[in-house]
């Protein structure tokens, strides 16, 4: 019996020892996430931005194509490393990540920048941000959009520089921007064109105005930038957005023109035929009308519908007998979304987005255009899911 007992102390103190051991063994070697550094994580957000459907596609009333589509995946990771150091990273996997010979950063990049707050009114930027459009269908998640307006689908709306905001009392905030005016050079974007030529300093400017009336019943983001596309030609940008704020409603109207010395958006010079002019044309004009009204009939319901008329005219048309307007394209984009979880920003929707394009006399006659419409109908989901 006193063998036993001793054979079982022994073992007892075996098995303690190689317990310490092993709890040794584990505190030797650091963990993947320092201890110290983990707190960081506290203010950093990584965000999957997500808009997946069903897609039903249609052209001129005849269904041409259904299918599963992930039409937007952003990931986006953003947060604070310091009290006045904030830094904000987005990329998007559904679109071609060819890195660009101007800013040296891929085209997929939607941002990848740091904020400074010098006060707590002054902050300043550095990096590859958002251009400081006004109007509120830019402000939007794109995630949140079913269809852009041509004049924010054609533009390039991220791109490299420094910016630099004021805030006034919270009701007013200014901010202007310095940028690249593109994110490649001027040959990659254009043809050669004759009496044009590139200029050293491709750069934009940009300021905004954000504006909370009335007890935040009534809202803007107002800008004006000025591009220099080539030397001596210039595109004079001018967004004027407004918001009407009530409980349930609100209504979102935005204005938008665009003056082009070298056609930018391309939309004209994909229209004119190269026989009747073989390079990039000059002098166009873009005009945007876009209308959003969101009703919250119900906490986890809305019913919303948006409209859009885009204008686009050619105002350096050699044939100056002839009308500068090429085209009127229309949008109705009606849309009901249903969120079923309160502490959770995911929606399911179905929407449904109509586009008719309507050519002028001119457009049909001389360069051979025809009117068409298209049609989409989806049904599925909107989040951006908040993965830390």
């Amino acid at each position: 019996m006193k063998k036993l007992s001793v054979l079982v102390l022994l073992l007892a103190c075996a098995t303690s020892l190689y317990a310490q051991r092993q709890e040794d063994t584990s505190t030797r070697y650091k963990p993947i996430i320092p201890t110290d550094r983990a707190k960081l994580l506290k203010n950093v957000d990584m965000i999957a931005n997500m808009q997946f459907g069903f897609e039903n596609r249609f052209k001129d009333g005849e269904h041409t194509s259904s299918e599963f589509r992930n039409e937007q995946f952003r990931l986006e990771i953003k947060g604070k490393v310091h009290d006045k150091v904030y830094f904000r990273f987005r990329d998007r996997y559904t679109r071609d990540p060819l890195t660009q010979s101007l800013d040296n950063i891929s085209r997929s990049t939607d941002m990848a920048y740091i904020r400074v707050d010098a006060t707590a009114k002054w902050s300043f930027s550095f990096g590859k941000m958002c251009a400081d459009w006004g109007g509120y269908e830019f402000d939007y998640n794109p995630i949140d959009i079913y269809e852009y307006s041509d004049m924010i689908e054609y533009a390039d709306n991220f791109l490299t520089g420094v910016g630099a905001s004021y805030t006034l009392n919270d009701q007013h905030q200014f901010t202007g921007q310095v940028l690249n005016s593109r994110t490649a050079t001027f040959d990659e974007l254009y043809d050669s064109i004759p009496g044009v030529v590139e200029s050293k300093f491709p750069l934009a400017f940009v300021v905004n105005w954000r504006g909370h009336l009335w007890d935040g019943k009534f809202n803007t983001i107002w800008s004006y930038s000025m591009f220099v596309d080539a030397k001596d030609h210039y595109m004079h940008y001018i967004a004027l957005g407004n918001q009407l704020k009530l409980k349930k409603f609100i209504a979102e109207y935005d204005l938008s023109i665009s003056s082009e010395s070298v056609d930018r958006k391309g939309i004209v010079s994909d229209a004119i035929p190269k026989s009747y002019y073989p390079t990039r044309a000059l002098d166009a004009l873009y005009m945007s009308h876009w209308l959003k009204l969101d009703y919250r009939f119900h906490p986890q319901w809305s019913l919303s519908c948006i409209g859009m008329l885009d204008i686009a005219n050619w105002n350096g048309n050699p044939d100056k007998s002839a009308s500068n307007h090429i085209r009127n394209a229309y949008g109705i984009i009606p849309a009901l979304e249903y969120f079923p979880f309160r502490n959770l920003n995911l929606k399911f929707y179905a929407s449904y987005v109509q586009r008719i394009y309507d050519y002028s006399d001119y457009a049909e006659s001389q360069f051979g255009l025809k009117d068409y419409n298209t049609g989409r109908f989806t049904m599925g989901f909107i989040s951006p899911l908040l993965i830390l």
